[in-house]
């Protein structure tokens, strides 16, 4: 039997978040090895780990994957979560970039000039409200159904439980226009696996603090 994925990143969310989501969503156990020194991410571009000597990387199945979205693609794809056919791994695409999109604008605010945070603050929240919120919110409308793509748990519902769970960290109440979105929320934070995930003590991480982007600036 193979063993469990090894997650190869620093101590924070970044670009690894989504993959420990999508991994916890699915049930899978996952270890990690944390990047906490410039030699640390050295040592792994000099043994070859590092396909384009970036992180983050994950040994899974025999490989050592790198590029995020690629490695969210066969996890989705592994643990049933990408859709039925091509169609709706088509939409399931359309709604991840989509919300990749305003989680970036989220991930890289601790990492800007102090003088402009607020600015860019003001413009998450005018995008997520007005770009990205709607769209999810018409599409459970539209169809329905409890989950985005197919009736049934996918890549997509996991990507957007991460982001609605990111924009109330810098407005609690980014959600009070989007019922829909609420009621989702609600469902699929109860989901088993993800309210594992969800609770003090799991591999989720916290937001990006001053300490925690110093470090990262140091490695990177």
């Amino acid at each position: 039997m193979a063993g469990k994925p090894k997650l190869h990143y620093t101590k924070g969310r970044g670009r690894m978040e989504s993959i420990r989501w999508l991994l916890a969503a699915a049930g899978v156990e996952f270890e990690e090895e944390f990047i906490e020194t410039k030699e640390d991410l050295e040592k792994l571009r000099n043994d070859g780990s590092l396909l384009f000597q970036q992180v983050p990387m994950v040994e899974i199945d025999g490989m050592k994957m790198v590029q995020t979205r690629a490695i969210l693609s066969y996890i989705a794809a592994k643990y049933n979560l990408y859709g039925k056919d091509l169609k709706e791994r088509a939409w399931i695409d359309m709604y991840v970039e989509g919300t990749t999109d305003l989680m970036g604008m989220i991930m890289y605010l601790p990492f800007q000039p102090a003088d402009t945070k607020e600015k860019n603050l003001a413009l998450i929240i005018e995008r997520a409200t007005t770009r990205y919120f709607p769209v999810y919110e018409k599409a459970l409308k539209d169809h329905g159904h409890d989950y985005l793509v197919g009736n049934k748990l996918s890549w997509a519902d996991i990507h957007l439980l991460e982001a609605i769970l990111m924009a109330e960290e810098c407005k609690p109440d980014i959600l009070s226009a989007f019922p829909l979105l609420q009621a989702f929320k609600g469902r699929t934070s109860n989901i088993p696996t993800i309210k594992k995930f969800l609770q003090p003590g799991s591999q989720r991480k916290p937001p990006a603090d001053e300490k925690f982007v110093a470090i990262v600036k140091k490695i990177l």
